[in-house]
């Protein structure tokens, strides 16, 4: 073997061995927030909630188009010897009646996102602190959420005592404020 080759062998080695090597004591668990909110009790009641909210605004929209639908076509059954000021003011009438309908499509949605999250976000802060009271009692220095899936935080919990931050700002020549 020459000299390169077996420079090469034993710096794998030496990497194989010292990836090895066992970390220190960390205990790193898991905890799928979605799963656990499916089974709480609350899941229930806050679904049928936001399905009822949904509901009533679906109805809501469904009268406003059909009030536009039905005045559109009362102006297109309009004769040809209809002045043209009141054409004009069906027009004028129609384009705000679809105007108001869009506006109040993108206040539903809005209206929905702000009741889920008003409904959801107790919950899940509840969940949040009983997720890092379980590692606490059971010594895990890392919680991780498997699917991190829509937004959701993939890091649920952390000991502090190995956040390397300050040592960061440190080797980057910054020293770092106090909290």
């Amino acid at each position: 073997m020459n000299a390169p080759t077996l420079l090469l062998v034993l710096l794998m080695v030496g990497t194989l061995t010292v990836t090895a090597q066992p970390a220190s004591s960390q205990k790193i668990g898991h905890a799928d927030t979605d799963y656990i909110f499916s089974q709480l009790p609350e899941f229930k009641r806050i679904q049928s909630e936001l399905q009822t909210f949904e509901t009533q605004l679906q109805n809501q929209l469904k009268v406003k188009s059909s009030e536009l639908e039905t005045k559109y076509k009362a102006y297109q059954t309009m004769p040809p010897t209809t002045p043209d000021a009141i054409r004009a003011d069906k027009e004028s009438e129609l384009t705000y009646l679809q105007e108001n309908l869009q506006k109040f499509r993108e206040e539903a949605v809005a209206s929905i996102q702000k009741k889920q999250n008003d409904l959801v976000t107790p919950v899940f802060e509840r969940i949040s602190k009983s997720i890092k009271e379980v590692a606490l009692e059971n010594g895990y220095t890392y919680i991780l959420n498997p699917r991190n899936g829509g937004g959701a935080d993939m890091l649920l919990f952390s000991d502090d005592k190995y956040n390397v931050a300050d040592l960061v700002l440190k080797k980057l020549g910054v020293i770092p404020k106090l909290p």
